[in-house]
């Protein structure tokens, strides 16, 4: 059973994700929380596997609310439900940790499948979502694209030629056990893989990992 935290300032909104969430027997609403600061009171009591967060909420946003949550409750997943027009925060809550974007005018089978995605290990960001993430952290650099890129390919020359081949299905989106029946590995091994190339690539997540990933080149179709 996935434990889910619920944080948004609308009641209806808040009423709608649950209702979407309760279609499917692997997930439980555990609590919810009107704004920040209720969010991170209600994860550190309730413990769940993920919180999704409005970013847009009163006393305490979710950028703040989620970057609090990663580093008192590690345990605990962040995703982040967001709308284009607040896409310019996405870098920020990407370098706190948020292992997911989704949108709320997204289609609600990928409500679902981004939090069992998240909570299975994997990072999950809507396909819109996940090209203005790319684009962003582009634009945002000072060389461009093409800087990047070379910084990136730079960063992952450090990477045995298997975590080469791990890091591009991370960047593809595939969870550990996915990547272990790709590559013909137990899970087990496949974290460790994962561990090792989060700590060598000097990133905090599977999310900035993916970035690197694509930037690198290592993520094809």
């Amino acid at each position: 059973m996935i434990r889910v935290m619920l944080a948004d300032d609308e009641a209806m909104v808040r009423a709608g994700v649950r209702a979407i969430l309760g279609t499917d027997d692997e997930i439980e609403v555990v609590a919810e929380a009107a704004d920040g600061v209720e969010a991170v009171e209600a994860v550190r009591r309730h413990r769940p596997d993920v919180a999704v967060l409005d970013i847009r909420m009163p006393r305490m946003d979710g950028l703040a609310a989620g970057a609090e949550i990663r580093r008192t409750v590690p345990d605990t997943a962040v995703v982040i439900l967001t709308t284009f027009s607040e896409d310019a925060y996405i870098a920020r809550a990407l370098g706190d940790g948020a292992s997911g974007f989704l949108l709320k005018s997204g289609d609600p089978r990928e409500l679902i499948a981004g939090l069992k995605a998240v909570a299975d290990g994997a990072a999950y960001l809507s396909p819109k979502v996940a090209q203005r993430v790319i684009a962003e952290l582009s634009a945002g650099s000072g060389g461009g694209a093409m800087a990047r890129a070379a910084a990136a390919k730079e960063q992952v020359a450090v990477l045995t030629p298997r975590e080469l081949e791990v890091l591009g299905l991370v960047g593809a989106g595939l969870s550990n056990a996915e990547i272990a029946g790709r590559l013909y590995l137990v899970e087990g091994t496949v974290k460790a893989y994962v561990s090792a190339v989060l700590l060598r690539l000097g990133v905090k997540n599977r999310v900035q990992a993916a970035i690197v990933a694509y930037e690198a080149g290592l993520v094809t179709g």
